[in-house]
């Protein structure tokens, strides 16, 4: 099976890192810095306090790649429409496509809602391009649990978590997830293979809505997040409304919402996905996971105060910031 990591930062490093320990060999697809280091040097992964070094078939959104069997999107979503072109040229008539993304996904109503099955996000798919240049019927859920940072070109460091969660957005072609399932498993990632993706992927949206923009506007860790009593406070009423918005939707949040703070609170003094970005003066994912969100309110008549709020100081922030620049 030919393998492509789309977007391998982190995350899609360490995937990479795991793969390749079961024998598997994926092309990945990186930019930059980034790309140039992974050619050069090969992946440094720093894992349980050992750096292993491991060689990788790195290439960049110029470079020609055969068609591929699997492709494990992780790039951010404001970055799937953009790499269309390249991404597209990837596709044969059966390839599958992962989307390891965070936030609301751009194939979110189909399957879903018989009124809006052929309806994008626009938030996260202007136009609807991705929805009518990869289609949804191509795309599996997956919703990524492991914390990992790239400490430096090449250099990813994974804080903890091997567990991933994957499913049809559509109760079509589970054989399909089944075998990728079992080559995830046999890369010692914990795989399940979820009936109700979404259900999954709105138990992480109750986690990212609440601390990603929270850990821009304050600089902390999710550890201090969580366990701070003002911005604990404010991630709690971030929580409820997302579970407000996700149960218009059929979501079934199986735990309470300060279990779901000590679960990131345990996470320890980890910066997330959203404050790496901004550190390194990157564009945040904040239309996946804030205005996806605020977009689902608002077809589903759900108020979202906080979360407008939080938008709206997190925009704020970065155009007085990035403007002076």
């Amino acid at each position: 099976m030919n393998i492509c990591i789309y977007g391998a930062g982190a995350i899609g490093c360490w995937i990479a890192a795991r793969l390749y320990r079961a024998g598997y060999q994926a092309n990945l697809v990186a930019r930059g810095a980034h790309l140039d280091a992974l050619k050069q040097k090969g992946l440094r992964l720093t894992e349980a306090n050992r750096t292993h070094t491991i060689p990788v078939s790195a290439f960049g959104e110029q470079d020609n790649l055969p068609a591929q069997d699997l492709i494990i999107v992780t790039l951010k979503a404001h970055s799937i429409t953009s790499a269309l072109e390249h991404l597209t040229s990837l596709l044969h008539e059966n390839t599958v496509t992962l989307f390891a993304v965070n936030g609301v996904p751009w194939w979110f109503f189909y399957g879903l809602d018989s009124e809006r099955d052929e309806q994008p996000i626009e938030s996260v798919d202007p136009d609807g391009r991705i929805w009518h240049e990869i289609r949804p019927e191509r795309a599996i859920g997956c919703v990524l649990y492991p914390a990992a940072e790239l400490v430096s070109p090449g250099v990813v460091k994974h804080v903890s978590g091997n567990r991933i969660s994957i499913g049809e957005p559509k109760e079509t072609n589970l054989d399909r997830t089944e075998k990728i399932a079992a080559i995830l498993s046999d890369a010692d990632c914990r795989t399940s293979v979820r009936r109700d993706i979404r259900n999954e992927i709105w138990i992480k949206l109750w986690g990212n809505v609440a601390f990603n923009p929270l850990s821009v506007l304050t600089g902390g860790t999710l550890d201090q997040l969580a366990t701070d009593p003002g911005t604990q406070f404010i991630a709690s009423r971030l929580m409820e409304e997302t579970q407000a918005i996700g149960t218009r939707y059929g979501a079934r949040f199986g735990m309470t919402i300060p279990k779901r703070i000590e679960g990131a609170a345990s996470v320890g003094p980890h910066k997330t996905s959203m404050l790496q970005d901004y550190l390194q003066g990157k564009p945040l994912e904040s239309n996946a996971v804030l205005d996806g969100v605020l977009e689902l309110a608002s077809l589903a008549n759900v108020d979202a105060p906080t979360i407008r709020m939080m938008q709206a100081m997190l925009q704020m922030k970065l155009q007085t910031e990035r403007s002076e620049n």
